[in-house]
């Protein structure tokens, strides 16, 4: 198995503040659509893990649950920069694990949702 990982979804309370907040982080732009009652807005993702910011029944966002590591590209700081710009909170500024994994971030969406950024640089 190559990937442990296939696809994560991010829950949003409010599905238009939440696109433009991961769209204003990575400066990209996400699609969207309707399935079956939820709003999804989907991550860019060509050959890699795919997923999408959605709102619906049962989308809670949450700071308890497993916690997802966000690329951060080549240096993690770039999109971090963008946090609270956008209107999320730092929470843990750039930290190195080690040198062989890189570093870490951690911050707060505009949901309510707790996340990680991890880069090796």
């Amino acid at each position: 198995m190559k990937h442990f990982v296939n696809w994560f979804e991010i829950p949003a309370y409010n599905f238009e503040r939440a696109v433009s907040f991961y769209s204003q982080i990575y400066a990209i732009e996400m699609d969207s659509t309707e399935i079956n009652g939820y709003s999804m807005a989907f991550f860019p993702a060509k050959n890699g893990i795919g997923g999408a910011v959605v709102t619906g029944e049962g989308c809670t966002p949450n700071t308890t649950g497993p916690l997802l590591y966000l690329n951060g590209g080549k240096d993690l700081d770039v999109v971090l920069s963008r946090v609270e710009p956008a209107g999320g909170r730092v929470i843990m500024g750039k930290t190195l694990i080690n040198d062989a994994v890189g570093y870490f971030a951690l911050f707060m969406d505009t949901e309510g949702n707790r996340l990680a950024l991890h880069s090796k640089n």
